[in-house]
């Protein structure tokens, strides 16, 4: 189940991220403008982020089979119309489409480990299936820049729709859907009460999530064509420094979620990871030697990913059996509302005020989110 979820959500990352590794073509050779090809590149952002609570109640409802089945076969056909149309503005409307079917994978593949995992080795667990995330975007940065420069847009969302038929296949064939209390057992222990009304744990997590995904996006939207651009690197590597550098990102969600385990907390590491992103924004700022800024860029993919597991893990155990997709719907909401911001909002900040300054600027958000986290250990559901 960890394996089908983490294929999955490398399925829906390719095909949701495309459009970011597509700015550089759209920016570079095609004469678009950065915002106007970070207005393209949000919208499966968009998409997703009105579709992800009501993904989250279809897992709650229906379980987790029916809900990635469903979501990947929408993301198939809408990267297969987006691979035939013509016109910025038609390709926008399937990355839309996009969008809405990929928020699918992310609540039932984080449900199928909290259910299928105990606790005491669910943060590894699922900062293994979160390396889906990392992976995709490494896939896709191999992917979608040298072939969109080679073969155009329509080729190049052909073949991830080809990608996203297969993971499809494999939902339908393969997916079991862990066990969980029968409705009335969950209401006679509480576990369908909503979790929302008893503390503000999972609010103050949502909020500092959706402060910290601002440098997770930053880093993975402006890193390839901010070295292209500023350090003198060609397209084929930039992208496969991109790519390279998303194996840290996963062993960095790996690490975390052993860490978490081992500490009996995810929200004590998640403080600490906040620290780090401010820093590693900071030095992107200011780092000059193009060797140094290699090296600094890698470990800021790392960092600023490296939260997601804690939070979601958190958020999951929070929730319980009844209410977790709904939770986890609501933490992406919240991360997927704000990143769609990202392409457009810190594109403009560079166009105006440089790389230097938007990476600053971007470096004040995880301090703002350290006071959110919540300070008592986030056990919860079996633990």
């Amino acid at each position: 189940m960890l394996v089908v979820g983490m294929v999955a959500q490398i399925a829906g990352t390719i095909a949701a991220n495309a459009p970011l590794f597509l700015i550089p073509y759209l920016y570079l050779e095609q004469g678009l403008t950065l915002t106007q090809a970070g207005l393209i590149a949000a919208t499966p952002a968009v998409g997703t982020t009105i579709s992800l609570v009501a993904w989250g109640a279809l897992v709650d409802r229906l379980g987790e089979r029916a809900a990635m089945s469903l979501g990947l076969a929408g993301v198939t056909l809408g990267a297969l119309a987006a691979g035939l149309v013509d016109g910025y503005l038609p390709l926008g409307v399937c990355f839309f489409v996009i969008g809405l079917f990929a928020g699918s994978t992310n609540s039932a593949s984080g449900r199928l480990v909290v259910g299928w995992f105990p606790a005491h080795r669910r943060g590894t667990a699922m900062g293994i299936r979160q390396t889906g995330l990392p992976l995709g975007i490494g896939a896709t940065a191999l992917l979608v820049p040298p072939l969109a420069s080679a073969e155009g847009i329509g080729t190049t969302l052909l073949v991830v729709a080809a990608i996203c038929a297969v993971a499809t296949a494999g939902c339908v064939l393969l997916v079991v859907d862990p066990p969980r209390p029968d409705r009335g057992e969950a209401r006679s222990t509480g576990q369908l009460d909503n979790p929302y009304r008893r503390d503000s744990r999972l609010v103050r997590i949502h909020l500092a999530s959706t402060l910290l995904v601002v440098p997770q996006f930053t880093v993975w939207g402006f890193m390839l064509v901010w070295l292209i651009e500023t350090k003198d690197l060609s397209a084929a590597a930039a992208g496969g420094l991109v790519a390279a550098s998303q194996l840290v990102g996963g062993a960095a969600r790996i690490g975390v979620g052993w860490w978490s385990d081992h500490v009996g907390s995810r929200l004590r590491p998640m403080r600490q990871v906040a620290v780090a992103a401010a820093l590693v924004m900071l030095l992107l700022g200011v780092v000059e030697s193009t060797w140094v800024a290699i090296v600094v860029v890698v470990v800021a993919t790392g960092v600023t990913v490296a939260d997601n597991g804690l939070a979601f893990t958190a958020v999951a155990e929070i929730g319980g059996p009844y209410w977790a997709g709904k939770a986890m719907g609501w933490q992406n909401t919240g991360q997927y509302l704000v990143s769609a911001a990202v392409p457009p909002v810190i594109g403009t900040l560079v166009a105006h005020q440089g790389y230097a300054v938007a990476f600053a600027t971007v470096a004040v958000l995880p301090v703002l989110a350290i006071p959110l986290i919540p300070r008592e250990p986030a056990r919860g559901a079996d633990s």
